[in-house]
């Protein structure tokens, strides 16, 4: 896939690593205790990962907004199947990000 669309860079190394399932690479771009949520509800992002990456992945990067850190596109779920997502990545003044919020994009 093309992540030539990410101008931010911090989030494309994040996003590299979760399409190539490396979690501990992912988690790294990320503070110590992060937030996330799913649909708007509060999530274990600890939990989430351990979950996901590697297994759910971005089939396309359909637009990039917010100075980088906005992403969406067609995204295989698992056993949920493909549908259209969105990543928001909250990077604090240090680079690291201290929240991520995912859900269907409308």
């Amino acid at each position: 896939m093309d992540t030539g669309k990410l101008t931010n860079q911090n989030v494309k190394q994040a996003f590299e690593a979760w399409q190539s399932g490396d979690s501990k690479t992912f988690l790294s771009f990320f503070t110590d205790n992060p937030t996330m949520t799913d649909d708007g509800s509060p999530r274990n992002f600890q939990s989430y990962v351990k979950e996901a990456c590697g297994k759910e992945v971005f089939l396309t990067i359909d637009s990039v907004e917010n100075d980088g850190k906005n992403i969406t596109g067609n995204f295989k779920a698992g056993p949920w199947g493909t549908f259209p997502v969105f990543f928001n990545f909250h990077q604090n003044a240090k680079g690291k990000f201290e929240r991520l919020d995912i859900g269907q994009a409308k």
